[in-house]
C-alpha cells in the first residue's frame, strides 16, 4: 500500500507500471527538436474536424487509443481514464472519452495535468481501486487562443515572456504490473500565489510552486538532484526555468546538471515560440513521446517529472486576479 513519507511525499510499495505511452502533435511541434520521437505528426491542424475544440478532442481520443494499442489493452479493459485540458469544464477531454464507455475522471491542473493524472492513477492502482488506467492530457494552440486570448485573426503581439500553447497530446497506460518502468513516488502540490498577474508571464507564476514541490520531494525522500538522471518540469519554459534554478540555488540546491523543462525542449530557437512551449499537451507529449521511450530503452533509469500549472481562467484574468501556481510530481524509475 502507498505510504506517506515525510510531509508531502507518497511512496508506492507496489509501484504501478507504465505499460506504454503515445504522443500525437501538430505540424509546428513535429518540426521541433523532438519531432522524431512522436508517434504521429499531423499536418492537419483540424484533425478532420470542423472546429478547433473538436480537433483537440479527436487528437486526445487517438492518443489514448494508440497508447492502449501499444500496451495490448482494449479500451474496454481500462478501469478508468484520467484526462484534462485547458478548455472550459475540460470539455475537450470529456468529448474525447465519451465513446470509450469506461469510467472517466476529468482533471484540471493546467499544464500540470499530465503529472496530476499519473499521480492520481498510480495512487488508485496502488490502493487497489483500479487495475488499469489511462492518464492523458491535451492542448491545441487555436482552441487555447480562442479561449484565453484573442481570435487568431486579431494578430496580437506577444511579449518575449509569452509561451506558445502546444498542439499536442500525450497518454500513458498504467497497470499493477507488466513493465520495468514504474511510478515509485508522487507529490501533490500546494498552490503558491506570489502575486503575478501577467498572463503572458506564466513561467514566473509557476516557478515558486515547482520550487516548493521539489524541495519537499528531496527532503522527504532524502535524495539530492544528482540521484536522478533527469529532472523535468513542464511547462515553465525559459523564463520560469531560469527562475526555478535561481530559487533552488538560493536554498542551496543545484539542479542544473540534470535539469530540463519540457516547454524549453519542444521548440527550436528558430521557431518563434518566444519563451517556449506551454499547454497541457506540451509536457504530456514530451514525457510520453520522448522521456518514457528513453526509459523503456534503458538510457534513463530515474526521472522526476514535475508538472507545473498556472491556475487561472479568462474571467479571473479579466478581473485582475493574481495567478496561483501548482506543481505535482512523480518519480519514474526503471527497475
Amino acid at each position: 500500500m502507498a505510504k506517506r513519507i515525510g510531509k508531502r511525499t507518497i511512496r508506492f510499495d507496489k509501484p504501478p507500471a507504465i505499460l506504454a505511452s503515445a504522443a500525437i502533435v501538430g505540424e509546428k511541434e513535429g518540426q521541433g527538436p523532438l519531432g522524431t520521437f512522436f508517434d504521429v505528426v499531423s499536418q492537419d491542424s483540424h484533425f478532420g474536424q470542423k472546429s478547433w475544440e473538436l480537433a483537440e478532442s479527436e487528437m486526445q481520443k487517438k492518443t489514448i487509443a494508440l497508447a492502449a494499442e501499444k500496451a495490448g489493452v482494449q479500451l474496454s479493459g481500462l478501469d478508468c481514464i484520467l484526462a484534462g485540458d485547458l478548455l472550459n469544464q475540460c470539455v475537450g477531454s470529456s468529448m474525447a472519452s465519451v465513446e470509450a464507455h469506461v469510467p472517466f475522471l476529468g482533471l484540471y491542473g493546467a499544464c500540470s495535468t499530465m503529472a496530476q493524472g499519473m499521480a492520481v492513477g498510480a495512487a488508485l492502482i496502488d490502493g487497489g481501486a483500479v487495475r488499469k488506467a489511462a492518464a492523458a492530457a491535451s492542448s491545441h494552440f487555436c482552441s487555447a487562443e480562442r479561449q484565453y486570448r484573442f481570435p487568431l485573426a486579431y494578430g496580437g503581439q506577444r511579449p518575449p515572456t509569452a509561451q506558445w500553447t502546444a498542439t499536442a497530446s500525450g497518454a500513458a497506460v498504467l497497470a499493477e504490473s507488466g513493465s520495468k518502468v514504474q511510478i515509485t513516488h508522487a507529490v501533490f502540490g500546494e498552490m503558491v500565489d506570489m502575486g503575478v498577474k501577467d498572463a503572458n508571464n506564466m513561467g514566473s507564476a509557476m516557478a515558486p510552486s515547482a520550487c516548493d514541490t521539489l524541495e519537499h520531494l528531496f527532503e522527504d525522500t532524502g535524495t539530492k538532484p544528482t540521484d536522478y538522471d533527469r529532472i523535468l518540469t513542464g511547462d515553465l519554459a525559459n523564463v520560469g526555468a531560469d527562475l526555478l534554478v535561481t530559487l533552488l540555488r538560493d536554498d542551496g540546491i543545484d539542479i542544473t546538471p540534470v535539469y530540463s523543462d519540457c516547454g524549453s525542449m519542444l521548440y527550436g530557437e528558430d521557431q518563434d515560440a518566444h519563451a517556449g512551449g506551454s499547454g497541457c499537451g506540451c509536457s504530456a507529449a514530451v514525457i510520453c513521446g520522448h522521456i518514457l521511450r528513453e526509459m523503456e530503452e534503458g538510457r534513463l533509469k530515474k526521472v522526476i517529472f514535475a508538472g507545473t500549472g498556472a491556475l487561472m481562467s479568462p474571467t479571473s484574468i479579466q478581473q485582475g486576479q493574481s495567478i496561483a501556481g501548482i506543481c505535482h510530481a512523480v518519480v519514474i524509475e526503471r527497475k
